[in-house]
């Protein structure tokens, strides 16, 4: 070997012994590392209205109306509003679901009607009214369009308001299109009870399970099929603009998609993963954690002894959960101003987590721990939110909470089978 073949090998094996170190010290090559921190990026998941946007030639020459709040955002984070307006777009007049077109309000509170001061279009608000007060709202318009981030529960009212709003097109004769978005909480998770139609409410308008699994067109090809034509004799004529890139399983910060509250209590993805099950507490006098930067993810109640509760629930080990035992003080909603004492709920695995499952556990646990101060809300709000009063009878009853959830499995298994039919997505 001659000095420069001995060279040239020394400098390779400090190349091997470098790239060696860098895969090391992170676990992975470091390409296989900027592809797993590019992830969400290298999906390019486009909504509908990207998608619509870039072919926006089904809206000419119509007016539009458009069904939305402040999670109707292109990719660049532009509204829908502004972008539709910059394609050329006759938007004529634009409504929002419950907490208003901007999401000013808080849940259960009438959003006003006003004119935009930036755009001089008419805001006009959909929640509280029925179908038949919606439907004269759709006069002015030709298509109306519906592009609201859904979070995955069946008591989330946006898909009511949609629901409404479908029927409402169907009566006025308008077209209704659906521009889809990602269910957040994954395409693949199907949990809680079947609603009974005898419960059926604002917070629960179709026979689909708590956490349902599916995304808002999806849902809107279910529901006109389905349920439209047996509450008014007719289906709404339907379009979904399906997303580009997007798969069940993936959960929206897989996505690469900027996230928007939803509404002023869904601040994140960590709380939209709790929801569908502490979401429940509301039917109870547990604070929820309205009032907090943690809602829904604090649970407690000023009778509670934190370190008491935190020490049952981590020794039932539920799967994919943690707890922690915490104290707050709610600036609004169930205890204002008052200490609380409670848990902070922490999600480990968010596969394995059953938040229907554990929220059911930590009732059950408070109901043992504390028997004369616990108790339902008066008008059996906790029925409306899960669909049945079965459950609530049988917590009552000292049902352990596993034979609840085998009660409603049967009706499960039926509507995953009635799901398969309208997936848009693999």
């Amino acid at each position: 070997m001659n000095r420069w073949s001995r060279l040239s090998l020394a400098v390779s094996l400090v190349l091997l012994s470098l790239f060696g170190w860098m895969t090391s010290v992170s676990g992975v090559p470091v390409q296989a590392k900027e592809q797993q921190q590019n992830h969400g990026r290298d999906h390019g998941v486009k909504n509908g209205i990207d998608v619509l946007l870039a072919n926006p030639e089904m809206l000419k020459g119509k007016r539009v109306g458009l069904i939305t709040n402040p999670t109707g955002i292109t990719r660049d984070l532009t509204h829908d509003v502004d972008a539709l307006l910059a394609k050329g777009v006759q938007l004529v007049e634009v409504y929002g679901p419950e907490h208003g077109v901007r999401g000013t309000e808080q849940a259960g509170e009438i959003p006003g009607s006003f004119t935009d001061p930036k755009t001089g279009l008419p805001f006009f608000n959909l929640y509280g009214k029925n179908p038949q007060e919606i439907a004269p709202l759709f006069e002015d318009v030709d298509t109306v369009l519906f592009d609201i981030q859904d979070v995955g529960s069946r008591f989330y009212t946006y898909i009511s308001t949609m629901a409404h709003a479908m029927e409402a097109a169907a009566l006025a004769g308008k077209p209704f299109v659906v521009l889809d978005r990602p269910n957040p909480i994954g395409g693949t998770g199907v949990q809680g009870p079947v609603l009974d139609p005898a419960y059926q409410s604002f917070v629960g308008i179709f026979p689909i399970p708590v956490r349902h699994g599916m995304t808002v067109g999806e849902l809107a090809q279910l529901f006109n099929d389905r349920f439209l034509e047996a509450e008014i004799g007719r289906k709404a004529e339907l379009q979904v603009v399906r997303m580009e890139g997007w798969r069940r399983s993936m959960w929206f910060d897989e996505t690469g998609l900027p996230w928007v509250l939803p509404s002023p209590n869904m601040p994140t993805l960590d709380t939209a993963t709790v929801y569908p099950g502490n979401c429940l507490f509301e039917g109870t006098n547990l604070s929820e954690g309205r009032g907090t930067t943690r809602p829904f993810e604090l649970i407690g109640a000023p009778y509670i002894k934190g370190w008491e509760l935190a020490d049952r629930l981590n020794r039932r080990q539920l799967p994919g959960v943690s707890f922690r035992e915490a104290y707050f003080t709610p600036t609004f909603s169930k205890y204002q101003g008052e200490s609380v004492g409670g848990v902070q709920v922490y999600v480990t695995d968010r596969e394995a987590y059953d938040p229907i499952r554990t929220a059911l556990v930590i009732i059950r646990e408070v109901k043992e721990l504390y028997p004369d101060q616990f108790a339902w809300r008066s008008d059996n709000w906790i029925d409306k939110l899960l669909g049945t009063n079965s459950v609530r009878l049988a917590l009552d009853a000292g049902k352990p909470v596993e034979e609840i959830m085998a009660e409603w499995e049967r009706d499960l298994k039926e509507f995953e089978k009635l799901r398969e039919l309208y997936l848009l997505y693999h």
